[in-house]
């Protein structure tokens, strides 16, 4: 079994490192099949390129969604070792966990209402708490929340189809990233375009659960509603705690992740776009709980209990449907969703990372829009994190959610009290009750916050702890970095101008050709001194260079330099020294170099890439301006 691992895994290196090498070689061509043709800037705003509130209802809710196949699993984990006789603390915890989803959802619409542009806890934070680290923990936090719902999803869906298909499961890491590859993709080519593709898969698992829950009332009609199965309800195991109970509503509540993902992405949504999506949450919010709630009901009746080689959701539809047609459709449309959670998110990642960037706290590159007008970096970036993690952990569920839940919460708290702030500042209409919603939320997901990191603190939840301050620390940094050279790069428009330099032209030459009479022809177009420069090694070398250029007419002073050590960089930084010195102040100092541009990619291996070299280091090292000047090679 390892030796076929290997040999699949080794595979999809060649496959991959063929599709890289074709991608190089035919970059355009590939970039326009994968990735679709460019869009204009004025694309982005037409309707075409805007979701419809109900096909956002699958695409941006699948986060949420598909959590109810992993939620209450996750919280009977934390139960699983006190036997039957726990698995009735599904009922409550779920409807617990319910209570909070419409708490949630009812904050974040308040947030839309406050702030439509988007942004989420990021914005809400930003306005309402003067320092910036509230913004910047939630913000934080919600990238982090981000890259684990991938890894999270991805991995789930995994799980779900390796429980009716074991054969699977030894290969679930490697296909888990070639799902995050594959969402890469499609995310590339733009959000309308990704909605076309997974909305309705979403819509068949909302199907699938809704069946199975009207499969298990009929059921239960038939049967009765206590089944022999069916634990006793109330029952108080032994070993019991407050402390085991709050652990387990709070990897429950996994369940909720994904409810910012809409209010981070109102930008997308169509005219009118607070409407759509408020009308979006409520939709979520119905159909969530009632999944959820009917779900657990189901899950309790027939005594399902948590197995490592199955998921729970896999064992109920067993029971109600054998290993038929039904049940590929429903296991199958779970590993779809679970996917396409991984999917929202990308949306959700993208569109948070270019509002915290264009706010100077990231890096600028996270607002730059890619050929179909997404920002492609933050999906890349947030790709390649996933994999990672995948990776790491070997696509184990169980593994990720103690990392998952921190980050979920903790900006759901920081959302929960700068609501709570704004209510106290704007007031308005019913702010009263506005306020309690929200101070009962903070104090709810502040609950679960603390209860994660505390009893999940050894099992991998110290990751988050350390890595949430590591990234306020580097948003910080780059504010700063920002905040500096935009003080250096100022000047008064009123009191500073532009004054003419006297301008020194060094011509690189490595001998005479027609690289070097091009290069020489453009110094000589420049209103300048212009003096070629060569570098010899060898005194012969450096003498047939004078003789070939006094054969050529000596079009300019030619300056010859001895590399004792065969380097071209020190002598040339040497003479560069020497101007800079000996020439009056204010001089610029200009260096030309020819270089070759080969027809096809492989023949630059032929060829030193002397001129890239010293381009590089004098840009580093020295104050001159520096020209290429190109000369195509024809064959």
């Amino acid at each position: 079994m390892i030796h076929h691992i290997r040999l699949i895994e080794i595979v999809l290196v060649i496959i991959a490192l063929f599709v890289m090498w074709y991608a190089v070689v035919n970059f355009s061509t590939f970039k326009r099949v994968v990735i679709g043709r460019p869009m204009r800037s004025r694309e982005l705003h037409e309707k075409h390129n805007k979701l419809f509130w109900m096909i956002a209802l699958p695409i941006l809710s699948a986060d949420l969604y598909s959590s109810v196949a992993y939620g209450p699993e996750a919280g009977l984990t934390e139960l699983a070792h006190l036997g039957r006789s726990g698995l009735w603390f599904v009922l409550p915890i779920t409807a617990a966990s319910v209570i909070l989803l419409f708490i949630l959802i009812l904050s974040y619409i308040m947030g839309i209402i406050a702030y439509p542009s988007g942004g989420g806890a990021y914005s809400i934070a930003k306005d309402n708490f003067k320092k910036p680290w509230a913004s910047l923990v939630a913000s934080s936090s919600l990238l982090v929340d981000y890259v684990l719902t991938v890894a999270v999803s991805v991995s789930a869906g995994i799980q779900a189809v390796a429980s009716a298909y074991p054969v699977i499961k030894p290969y679930s890491s490697s296909l888990a990233i070639c799902c995050v590859l594959l969402l890469v993709i499609v995310n590339l080519r733009g959000v309308a375009e990704s909605a076309t593709i997974f909305a309705w898969p979403t819509f068949v698992f909302m199907g699938c659960m809704i069946l199975i829950i009207c499969t298990g009332f009929i059921d239960e009609f038939s049967h009765g509603f206590v089944q022999p199965q069916t634990p006793s309800f109330g029952t108080i195991p032994g070993g019991i705690t407050i402390l085991l109970i709050l652990k387990a509503f709070s990897s429950a509540c996994s369940a909720l992740t994904g409810i910012e993902t809409i209010s981070n992405a109102v930008p997308v949504f169509r005219e009118p776009q607070q409407r759509s999506a408020i009308k979006t949450y409520v939709a979520l919010g119905t159909v969530t709980a009632v999944t959820l709630l009917g779900y657990a009901y189901h899950l309790y009746v027939r005594g399902v209990e948590v197995r490592e080689d199955k998921t729970m959701l896999s064992q109920l539809a067993e029971q109600y449907f054998g290993h038929g047609i039904v049940y590929q459709i429903i296991i199958w449309s779970t590993f779809i969703v679970l996917i396409l959670a991984a999917n929202s998110t990308f949306t959700g990642f993208s569109q948070l990372s270019a509002i915290v960037a264009s706010d100077s706290f990231l890096p600028r590159a996270f607002t730059n829009r890619g050929d179909r007008l997404g920002y492609s970096n933050g999906i890349m970036f947030l790709a390649g994190a996933a994999a990672l993690l995948i990776a790491l952990f070997q696509a184990q569920t169980n593994s990720l959610i103690p990392l998952y839940a921190i980050g979920v919460f903790l900006s759901f708290t920081i959302a929960q009290i700068g609501l709570c702030k704004r209510w106290l500042k704007v007031k308005g209409r019913m702010w009263k009750l506005k306020l309690a919603i929200n101070l009962f939320g903070f104090f709810v997901t502040a609950i679960v916050t603390v209860v994660v990191a505390f009893t999940k603190f050894l099992e991998g939840a110290w990751i988050v702890l350390v890595i949430l301050p590591i990234m306020i620390s580097i948003s910080v940094m780059v504010k700063r970095h920002y905040d500096i050279i935009a003080a250096e790069l100022r000047i008064d428009p009123k009191e500073t101008r532009p004054e003419p330099h006297e301008l020194v032209t060094i011509v690189l030459v490595s001998g005479v050709h027609r690289a070097v009479l091009r290069t020489v022809s453009f110094a000589q177009s420049l209103d300048s001194r212009a003096v070629a420069v060569y570098v010899g090694f060898d005194d012969e070398s450096v003498d047939k260079m004078k003789l070939k250029w006094e054969e050529w007419g000596e079009p300019c002073k030619l300056v010859t330099l001895r590399g004792e050590f065969r380097s071209i960089l020190a002598p040339l930084s040497r003479f560069i020294d020497r101007l800079e010195v000996t020439e009056c102040e204010p001089t610029n100092i200009h260096i030309i170099m020819p270089q070759f541009v080969t027809k096809k990619w492989w023949h630059n291996l032929l060829h030193n890439q002397s001129a890239l070299l010293i381009r590089a280091w004098f840009l580093r090292n020295k104050d001159v301006v520096i020209t290429t000047v190109p000369y195509h090679l024809q064959k």
